[in-house]
């Protein structure tokens, strides 16, 4: 019997069920019991598999949703590692990503302002809080990083932006595309609210960012910013940020 920390955040108690829901049909067929048992920090969910297939359930829960280290000796320099923004608000010279890291104590990826400067904004000395406005950052948007120390400090420890992020972010602003950014909600509820609201020929695409947190694709001329009333009055739970790449493109220029 193991007990893994899943790498996906909730928002509610519905979302625990639909979490319990998706494990019980992966795990269909196998010879497991594989209940959630638990909610650590308020928000990573739980799986403690025990049985003949106890293998094949990991890979399973490894290829749809991945772990948390939970302890900071587990974490690698040099590891990529997918989090989420926290304290964004509060933060002024680094960003803060949770990446699961909660035994015996929380402890947090910080990704520091002059990195995002050099990263994200040609090294212009712009603060956290226009860098979060002009790519989009908000609570709980999904951000992976890679760990560049090991040894922790104020209950955080040092990192960068990995890669696949920066590959992301640049995708998106060269797509000349606005994005807007849900968080806290499913595919399903996401999909469903495009359509009931007819947003359906101003949303082209919806990219996955994590189970509950996903873009919206705009078309090209259209404002994501304008599309925040309509679908907040029908996801009141969520969370909503703007990815604009008009004032990237010129800064870029």
């Amino acid at each position: 019997m193991t007990t893994y920390t899943l790498l996906v955040k909730i928002y509610s108690t519905h979302q625990r069920r639909q979490i319990g829901d998706s494990v019980a049909a992966l795990f269909e067929g196998l010879s497991v019991e594989a209940p959630v048992t638990g909610e650590p920090n308020q928000a990573w969910m739980q799986v403690t598999i025990s049985g003949e297939d106890e293998e094949i359930a990991k890979n399973l829960l490894t290829r749809d949703f991945g772990f948390c280290p939970t302890e900071l000796k587990n974490v690698e320099v040099g590891s990529t590692l997918k989090g989420y923004v926290v304290h964004l608000a509060e933060s002024r010279d680094r960003l803060l990503v949770d990446i699961g890291v909660f035994q015996p104590k929380t402890v947090y990826a910080a990704v520091s302002l002059a990195n995002l400067q050099s990263q994200l904004v040609d090294g212009k000395k712009l603060q956290l809080k226009r860098i979060a406005e002009m790519w989009g950052l908000g609570e709980n948007l999904p951000f992976i990083v890679k760990v560049s120390s090991q040894e922790a400090k104020d209950d955080t420890f040092e990192a960068a932006l990995a890669p696949e992020q920066t590959e992301r972010f640049m995708r998106w602003r060269d797509s000349l595309l606005d994005r807007l950014l849900v968080l806290g909600a499913s595919a399903e509820q996401v999909k469903l609210t495009v359509q009931s609201t007819g947003l359906e020929r101003d949303v082209i695409d919806i990219e996955a960012l994590g189970m509950f947190e996903h873009a919206l694709v705009c078309k090209l001329g259209t404002d994501a910013a304008g599309l925040v009333g309509r679908l907040g009055s029908k996801l009141r739970k969520a969370r909503f940020t703007v990815f604009s790449p008009k004032p990237l493109v010129l800064m870029a220029q």
